[in-house]
C-alpha cells in the first residue's frame, strides 16, 4: 500500500495488552491484521471522510479497544451470526470480527462510499463471512431471511438507545442480545424502555468501561446491552420518517 504511514507496533502491542484486560486474547497474528486495517483507514481518510479518530495510537484504543469491550459484557461461543447496524468504518463489526474468527458478520452501512470500504477492507484482510449491506437498517428488517435471525446486533455511534432498540431487536432471534456503545446514559432511558416494551425486550445490562477496567484508556464509556425477549411486532422498525414524526 504505497503512501501508508509505518505502523510501529507499540500503539498495537499494547492493544493486546489491554484486549487481554478484557479476557480477549490476541494472536500476533490477529495484532498483525489490526495493524493493516489501521493503516488502510487512515490512507483512505484522506480521500473518504470515514473517521474523525486518525493518530494510530487513538485508532488502536478508541476504535478497536472500544469494539472488543462488547467481547465482555456477554457471554459468546464466538460463532455467533451478528449484524452491525451503521458500520461507518467497520467498528464495532469488522473488529469483532479480527477478534473472533468464527464470526459471520453482516454489515449494514447505507452511505455507498463506506459500504464500498468495508467490502474492500475486508477483502484485503481476507476476512471471510463477511456481508456488507448498503442500505438502511429498516429496510433490510423487513426481508424474511433476516428477521429474527441474528444472534447478536452493534450499533456504536449510531442514535438515541431507543432508536437503536427499534433497529436492532426486530433482527434478533428470542435469547439474542443487542450491544449498543453510549456515554451518558441515563436521560434516554425512559424513551428506552417504552421502546423496547413495544419491539419485544429488556434492558438486560449497562455496564461501564470503568467497571470493565479499562475506564483509564475509555474513560465515560457505557455498554448497554438490551435483551430479546418476545417476537417484534412486524410494523418495526418503523420508517424513518415515522420515527421522527413519533419519537419514542
Amino acid at each position: 500500500m504505497a503512501g501508508v504511514p509505518a505502523v510501529s507496533g507499540s500503539e498495537f502491542a499494547s492493544l493486546a495488552i489491554r484486549a487481554a484486560d478484557l479476557g480477549v486474547q490476541l494472536s500476533r497474528a490477529q495484532i498483525g491484521v489490526c495493524e493493516r486495517y489501521a493503516a488502510e483507514l487512515i490512507e483512505r481518510n484522506a480521500t473518504v471522510n470515514l473517521t474523525a479518530i486518525t493518530e494510530l495510537a487513538d485508532v488502536a484504543m478508541k476504535h478497536f479497544l472500544d469494539s472488543f469491550t462488547a467481547i465482555a459484557v456477554r457471554a459468546w461461543t464466538g460463532r455467533e451470526r451478528v449484524i452491525d447496524v451503521g458500520s461507518g468504518a467497520g467498528f464495532p463489526g469488522l473488529a469483532l470480527r479480527i477478534a473472533m474468527p468464527d464470526l459471520k458478520l453482516t454489515c449494514v452501512e447505507s452511505v455507498g462510499k463506506k459500504s464500498r470500504f468495508l467490502e474492500e477492507t475486508s477483502s484485503l484482510l481476507g476476512l471471510r463471512d463477511v456481508e456488507v449491506r448498503n442500505e438502511r437498517a429498516e429496510t433490510l428488517a423487513r426481508a424474511s431471511d433476516r428477521r429474527a435471525s441474528y444472534d447478536v446486533g452493534t450499533a456504536r455511534a449510531v442514535g438515541t438507545l431507543a432508536a437503536c432498540a427499534e433497529y436492532l431487536l426486530p433482527f434478533l432471534r428470542l435469547g439474542g442480545d443487542a450491544i449498543v456503545w453510549k456515554g451518558k446514559v441515563d436521560a434516554e432511558l425512559p424513551a428506552a424502555r417504552k421502546a423496547l416494551a413495544s419491539v419485544g425486550g429488556e434492558l438486560a445490562a449497562i455496564v461501564s468501561t470503568l467497571q470493565l477496567g479499562v475506564g483509564d484508556v475509555l474513560p465515560g464509556r457505557n455498554l448497554v446491552v438490551m435483551r430479546k425477549t418476545r417476537p417484534s411486532p412486524e410494523r418495526f422498525p418503523r420508517t424513518s420518517a415515522e420515527a421522527r414524526r413519533r419519537p419514542w
